[in-house]
């Protein structure tokens, strides 16, 4: 009987605390330097109706430097009004032991691009924000419990599940836990 506690508790342990596997979209090192990016993540969704939203989160080192790629992918029938990321742009972090990570953005104004195919407009927002560095720690320690994303002329906030499964792709992603499974992809 101890024995097969024990067998219990050690795949528990192994499956609890397994390490998630670095996948990049690029890494590249040459004479010009380094750079690495992760994947794109989902961190919310939303399917209602005519109209879908994704938010993918990529973590990239350039060089030394670490930042947030984050991409908006707005889906409808309707009409989707432009969100614009300029240089007070900021994402916020609450994560679950209450404190709050800001990342910066960077001096680039965007207001995405829109493409109409058939019925259906698409629009497309992505942005670069910079961590401060006393924040990695933070991140690696908590899960995510939301984020807020300042545009420029409004704020949206985006509750983080500790599981979604896509509509779209059809994966299963944990938003909560983006930050502690990934960060040591890129430092």
């Amino acid at each position: 009987m101890k024995k097969l506690l024990f067998l219990a508790f050690l795949l528990f342990s192994i499956t609890t605390f397994a390490q998630k596997e670095c996948e990049y979209s690029t890494n590249v090192k040459d004479s010009l330097g380094t750079y690495k990016s992760t994947q794109d993540y989902v961190i919310h969704e939303r399917v209602f109706g005519n109209s879908q939203t994704s938010i993918f989160f990529s973590l990239i080192n350039a060089d030394g430097l670490l930042s947030l790629n984050m991409q908006m992918i707005q889906k409808s029938t309707d009409f989707i009004s432009a969100k614009c990321l300029d240089k007070d742009s900021r994402i916020y972090i609450q994560l679950n032991n209450g404190k709050i990570v800001t990342l910066l953005g960077i001096e680039q104004e965007s207001c995405g691009n829109s493409v109409r195919n058939n019925n259906e407009t698409s629009r497309i927002l992505g942005g670069y924000f910079l961590f401060m560095k006393d924040t990695f720690e933070e991140l690696k320690k908590s899960p995510i419990s939301f984020v807020r994303i300042k545009f420029s002329g409004e704020t949206v906030d985006y509750i983080t599940k500790s599981e979604l499964v896509s509509e779209v792709d059809k994966k299963t992603y944990n938003p909560d836990h983006f930050f502690m499974d990934y960060l040591k992809c890129i430092e």
